[in-house]
């Protein structure tokens, strides 16, 4: 599991790879006719592991909490770009001055040890530089910026000679750096990461166990919702909700956190289906689906913007409406002053539900949808805010039993369904068909999975 929602953002991480294998790697590079990843793999199993203190790549990766953006799928970029290149990762030291101000360092989060053993076959991993390498070089590294989706043979034909040049490269603003398409084997070392070795540390993962029993205490089955209605989304977003000048005027003062951001118009991005949801509309959204006013719903999110005001028609939805200030009370207390660790507890907690909503499909989504198709798959609901957009407007003036059967209509393609996407299609993350066994009584027939028709045998 790469997952994360509010983390910090990450100061760096490394890579290292020895002089002498320059031939080596640069036969991986240039032998096209010949499998890249079979070559390689073929010299590394007969060579052995690389030297660690010969280069070093540190990447600049943000990670974001139930509370921003959750972004492991960074940490797991960072792992197969070091695969590609054949070299050491130093496990990545969180940013302390981004926007949730948070102290947590990676090994506070997940459980450093187990990340670096249960990759030992696929990466090398160190928790920090040696200081001996460190004054032996004689420059600072060198900083570059790879462009968004690079291939691996950009890493290879690019990054690769600075690396053995400099002995130390810099990688920074680490988000959708790395192609989604890649082959398999990267794709599965993905899901490694992601799955697998990026795990939560023991007293985050105790309590968030906790609390999802305490949930199942009150009721067999729960629903989880992601509200992602916090000020830095909304302002981030560039969407209007009809608080007038006060509104507008504290969202604008957030926006300014991103200095690179378009003006955009409120109402062309509602229309494209751009906007988050409010509280309001999540819950109309649930009940359209078919799910009643006695369902126990779980909600994870940092501080909604307008408050219990904004909240309160959702609870007025679903009055069995838990929060884990409600479930942990003074259990909580030991991670308040940490929202990337609170992040990690919602999001063990939404992982656990039975059906996951969420409110935007951003990387939090993708990361939890993914997992929950990986294991076995569970429902992930995301909501079609471009069709539901018109119907949320058009709600009063149509019955009930119309609106619910407009909604289900326009949720069609996005319940979450093991088929929703054909392999291949998608962001990895969402949809990590490389890593999940096709069902073998499904065959595809004009691009959809469907159960073959019996034959008549003679």
């Amino acid at each position: 599991m790469a997952l994360q929602l509010g983390f910090q953002g990450l100061r760096g991480v490394s890579f290292l790879v020895p002089k002498k294998w320059f031939r080596i790697t640069w036969i991986c590079q240039r032998k096209r006719a010949i499998s890249r990843s079979v070559l390689c793999g073929l010299m590394l199993f007969s060579l052995g592991l690389v030297s660690l203190f010969t280069g070093q790549i540190a990447a600049d990766l943000e990670w974001s909490q139930i509370r921003g953006r959750w972004e492991s799928k960074r940490i797991t970029d960072a792992v197969v770009v070091a695969r590609i290149l054949n070299a050491t990762l130093v496990v990545p030291q969180l940013d302390h001055h981004s926007f949730w101000k948070d102290d947590s360092e990676f090994e506070n989060i997940f459980d450093i040890d187990w990340f670096i053993s249960s990759l030992s076959k696929d990466v090398t991993i160190i928790k920090r530089i040696p200081d001996k390498i460190m004054r032996s070089m004689e420059k600072p590294p060198y900083t570059m910026r790879p462009p968004r989706k690079s291939t691996p043979e950009y890493y290879l034909d690019q990054v690769l000679p600075i690396l053995l040049r400099r002995r130390a490269v810099q990688l920074t603003k680490f988000d959708y750096r790395l192609t989604n398409n890649l082959d398999d084997e990267l794709q599965k070392l993905r899901c490694r990461v992601n799955y697998h070795a990026l795990k939560f540390t023991e007293p985050i993962q105790l309590l968030g166990q906790k609390l999802v029993k305490r949930m199942r205490t009150m009721s067999s089955r729960y629903i989880a919702v992601h509200l992602r209605f916090e000020p830095d989304m909304l302002a981030f977003s560039g969407c209007y909700y009809g608080g007038g000048e006060k509104e507008r005027n504290e969202l604008r003062e957030i926006r300014k956190r991103w200095t690179t951001l378009p003006d955009l118009s409120a109402e062309e991005e509602q229309s494209r289906g751009k906007c988050p949801l409010t509280p309001h509309e999540v819950g109309l959204m649930l009940r359209a689906l078919g799910f009643v006013n006695r369902t126990y719903i779980y909600v994870a999110s940092g501080e909604i913007y307008g408050g219990e005001e904004t909240l309160q028609p959702l609870k007025d939805l679903f009055p069995n409406f838990y929060t884990k200030e409600m479930l942990a009370r003074e259990d909580l207390k030991p991670f308040l002053p940490f929202s990337s660790q609170l992040a990690a507890i919602d999001y063990i907690i939404c992982d656990e539900s039975d059906v996951f909503a969420t409110n935007n499909n951003g990387n939090m989504a993708k990361i939890l949808a993914g997992h929950r198709r990986y294991i076995g798959y569970k429902r992930t609901i995301r909501p079609n805010a471009k069709k539901l957009s018109s119907l949320f407007k058009a709600r009063n003036q149509m019955a009930w039993k119309v609106f619910s059967r407009k909604v289900k209509l326009a949720q069609r393609g996005f319940m979450g369904e093991p088929d929703e996407m054909r392999p291949g299609r998608g962001d990895f993350h969402e949809f990590p068909s490389s890593c999940i066994c096709q069902n073998p009584d499904l065959i595809e027939i004009g691009g959809n999975l469907v159960k073959p028709q019996p034959t008549e045998t003679i």
